[in-house]
């Protein structure tokens, strides 16, 4: 809270840092890309939503399933006030990976490409915060939903519950309190010395951010501390804020999803194949799954226990 309120008291002061850095953030893209590699900026003050997809080099099978399902009426009305853009590290990448991403670039016009960042797993908590931070210095936006690319996404709902949300320190998804730390694994956190659980956080499949913790991350990105899990890095970040953390089971955000349920806004580990299947189910029949599945139950997050306690799987919930 001190920070916030000293950035407002210097809002002159940082308004022309911001500048600065806008202006160096350009011009270093500028520099370090071809004019076919460059990322397309969006226009201030039109799209409410913005909608980052981190996504690799050679997931080009991935990304163009999403543009012809769940991601092809962003942009058009009723959904004109999604911003859409898959996330991709070039530095490091040979000349016919740069090719073929130029090639794709041409055709839809939907990459944000980082030139400064090499894309792996092990910087995937650099790269989404290097999103975030491209977003606040070009966009002006209310909301953000990061998703990843074997997520499937009702953006009907998503946006019409968007519409009725304040615009203010909200952190929407499908919260775990109780994660145990990784010693092991892609996933093994040699660097984790807060606690033996990891602290409450929305789990990476899917969530949504309000433009102003966005912008923390931006006036903060100095001091963070960068962890092996990107959603894990998130919860630590917002900990000591005063934010609004909605856990919601419409998010199907685990390592591995729940099943189907038509409630679900968004569903992750999603084959490509399951993402053409709930496309034309919604075309069809106005609803998500063919049949409904549950593969695992699910549960709402208690915020009045300890985290270690918060999350008491039932059935009864989607």
């Amino acid at each position: 809270m001190k920070l916030l309120r000293l950035l407002c008291r210097h809002k002159t002061a940082l308004g022309l840092g911001g500048l600065s850095l806008f202006a160096a953030v350009l011009l270093y893209l500028a520099k370090c890309t071809s004019e076919g590699l460059r990322p397309l900026p969006a226009p201030r003050g039109l799209p409410h939503n913005q909608l980052p997809l981190p996504s690799g080099p050679k997931y080009t099978e991935r990304r163009s399933i999403i543009r012809s399902t769940w991601l092809s009426a962003a942009g058009r009305p009723p959904h004109h006030d999604i911003w859409s853009r898959f996330v991709i590290g070039t530095g490091g990448l040979g000349a016919e990976e740069l090719r073929s991403l130029e090639l794709e670039q041409s055709h839809h016009r939907d990459l944000l490409l980082l030139p400064e960042l090499r894309d792996s797993y092990e910087n995937l908590t650099a790269k989404v915060l290097a999103t975030y931070v491209w977003l606040d210095l070009h966009l002006d936006f209310q909301f953000a939903l990061k998703a990843d690319d074997d997520t499937f996404v009702r953006l009907d709902v998503l946006v019409e519950e968007l519409r009725a949300k304040e615009p203010h320190r909200l952190y929407w998804g499908f919260f775990s309190g109780r994660g145990r730390v990784k010693s092991g694994g892609k996933w093994k956190e040699s660097d984790w010395v807060l606690c033996d659980y990891y602290l409450p956080y929305a789990l990476g499949g899917g969530y949504v951010l309000s433009a102003d913790l966005v912008r923390y991350f931006r006036l903060s990105q100095d001091y963070l501390n960068l962890w092996q899990s990107e959603d894990v890095s998130l919860g630590v970040w917002l900990a000591p804020i005063d934010v609004k953390r909605v856990h919601d089971p419409r998010f199907d955000t685990e390592y591995k999803s729940r099943g189907c349920n038509n409630k679900y806004i968004v569903t992750h580990k999603q084959s490509i194949e399951d993402m053409l299947e709930k496309h034309q189910t919604l075309a069809k029949e106005g609803k998500l799954c063919k049949e409904e599945v549950k593969l695992r139950l699910s549960y709402m997050y208690d915020w009045g226990v300890p985290p270690s306690q918060c999350c008491q799987r039932k059935d009864g919930i989607p």
